[in-house]
């Protein structure tokens, strides 16, 4: 295996996600979450990451300091953490910041919910995916409760989701700019591609960790931006331009109704998240029964069953 794919694979291994969070939804009416204890016991070995943040509660990290919160005009009396160069904010003093919010916190799920005046964000402990306005937002890094007894989430979750900036400096981080809850749901993404972007991640990647999930509607996205492909996410998917493009359009399981963790794979790479470093193409190598694309296509990198080439 040459030095490339160890290089990517193993960062790889840090991004991997495979946590089952299908039981948290921001809906304003209905808050569910599953307890940490279920979340915990839902990760695999992949599941690294989170279980190497644990150790913030016991000050285990060799990098942590702790900075200056600055949120539009308002200097937060809490300070921000940064671990291992992601900065994270208290979700409780973040909100506060916000004219007009109000901040609850529910112990037997270990979440919390923050609503402001056009904005309601949820948050879980030991979750990859906070919800603002029905959005899901992605990060490599999980929320997680301190050992000061406060839920911490990202500050570029939290900057997003208001639509402020945010910056980093050496003892500071600092969220600029006028309030703006960000778009909700319904209004961003578009039905039709939640539906078929879920429905071909699920077909070809279904039990495969969630950034895996990702990287293969990546690559459906990566044609639809191409001028050499269509410029639809269904376009792409039933392309016959040179052969049927996607196997699961000739076996018929495009139309299999896909897991929750397929369509919130489709909606992290709606929002823009992308880790396919440009591929076009992905094989399970054990199940191909072609061997054109590695034959002319350049490797890229590997995740779980998929090797993507560009």
């Amino acid at each position: 295996m040459h030095s490339k794919r160890i290089k990517i694979i193993a960062g790889m291994l840090l991004m991997f996600v495979c946590l089952s969070i299908g039981s948290l939804s921001a809906s304003a009416a209905t808050v569910e979450s599953k307890s940490l204890a279920a979340m915990n016991t839902s990760l695999d070995d992949d599941g690294r990451l989170y279980k190497a943040l644990k150790g913030i509660a016991n000050k285990g990290l060799w990098n942590y300091s702790r900075p200056t919160v600055k949120i539009g005009s308002s200097t937060l009396s809490v300070p921000g953490v940064v671990i291992n160069g992601v900065s994270y904010l208290s979700f409780r003093q973040a909100a506060s910041a916000i004219k007009g919010s109000t901040y609850s916190y529910d112990s037997s799920t270990r979440t919390s919910t923050m609503r402001a005046p056009g904005l309601t964000i949820v948050a879980g402990d030991g979750c990859y995916v906070t919800y603002a306005n029905d959005r899901v937002l992605f990060n490599t890094t999980p929320n997680v409760i301190m050992s000061d007894g406060r839920l911490y989430i990202p500050a570029a979750v939290f900057a997003k989701a208001v639509g402020m900036s945010v910056s980093t400096g050496k003892d500071s981080i600092t969220l600029s700019g006028a309030y703006s809850p960000i778009l909700s749901g319904d209004k961003f993404y578009r039905s039709d591609e939640v539906f078929w972007l879920g429905r071909i991640i699920h077909a070809e990647s279904r039990g495969e960790p969630l950034i895996g999930q990702i990287a293969v509607g990546n690559v459906v996205l990566n044609r639809v931006r191409s001028a050499y492909y269509p410029n639809t996410i269904y376009g792409v998917i039933f392309d016959r331009k040179y052969g049927v493009q996607f196997s699961p359009v000739l076996d018929g399981s495009i139309y299999n109704t896909p897991g929750y963790n397929a369509t919130l794979a489709a909606k992290i790479c709606l929002e823009g998240y992308d880790v396919s470093d440009g591929a076009f193409f992905f094989l399970n190598v054990s199940l191909a029964t072609s061997s054109w694309i590695p034959r002319t296509r350049q490797y890229a990198f590997t995740v779980a069953n998929h090797d993507f080439y560009k």
